[in-house]
């Protein structure tokens, strides 16, 4: 029993410790120069695939959704002798009312008439969330996408995931005009659309120690962005 106990607690001590760890990985390396890297290697074993298209209402374009393939390994015996059995999934992605979720490689936009495809990005990137703002483009005719993900290997480790900083982007529901809105090295925090303002509104962190952590240490950014211009003109306000 007390051999049993102490494994129990060298376990529980163990993942403490990787929890700990995990926790604390910072989302900025620096180097001498205090940039970071932008460009990310490519993975040669991911299989990419695409969603069908997905056309958001009152707009002539479709969506294609691009990602890697997932595939998903049970721990349960096969029958024959194989020591596990493969689940893959063939969905990508997810839609909600006027926003598409998942981890996409890129989005793709061919307008309804066409059979040309074009993508969002020429560049590395890792789209999480892609949500049309329907209310705006009803009252100003502006069909503008707003995007959350990561664009560049801010932590160094070789590729881009989510656990490089996070950033915000705009484009229009072609795709182009593809915008970045949040400052280089400052974190996303949220994002909101006031609808009777036609305004975005959304807040970033700055790491001002340089420690590679975002903490109660470093300074919040407030901005809007006024969705009824024709160009989007980053504001700061003060609220506090």
């Amino acid at each position: 029993m007390k051999n049993y106990l102490k494994y129990i607690a060298l376990v529980i001590i163990g993942t403490t410790v990787s929890c700990k760890d995990e926790v604390q990985k910072p989302k900025v390396i620096y180097d001498a120069s205090n940039k970071t890297s932008v460009v990310a290697k490519t993975d040669s074993t991911q299989i990419e695939i695409a969603d069908l298209p997905i056309q958001m209402e009152g707009t002539n374009y479709l969506i294609h959704p691009v990602g890697d393939l997932r595939v998903y390994e049970r721990g349960s015996k096969a029958r024959y002798g194989s020591s596990s059995v493969n689940d893959v999934s063939f969905t990508i992605s997810n839609l909600g009312e006027y926003e598409i979720t998942g981890y996409l490689q890129n989005l793709k936009f061919q307008k309804v008439d066409s059979d040309s495809i074009r993508p969002l990005s020429d560049k590395p990137v890792l789209i999480l969330t892609a949500t049309y703002l329907k209310t705006v483009a009803d009252k100003t005719q502006n069909k503008v996408m707003v995007y959350t993900l990561t664009d560049s290997d801010t932590n160094k480790d070789g590729k881009i995931d989510t656990g490089d900083i996070k950033t915000l982007y705009l484009s229009n529901i072609s795709g182009e005009n593809f915008t970045k809105v949040s400052p280089d090295l400052q974190e996303l925090v949220d994002w909101s659309l006031i609808e009777s303002k036609n305004r975005i509104y959304f807040r970033t962190i700055e790491d001002t120690n340089q420690n590679g952590q975002f903490d109660k240490n470093d300074v919040l950014h407030y901005n809007y962005i006024d969705l009824a211009s024709k160009k989007w003109e980053v504001k700061a306000y003060k609220p506090i």
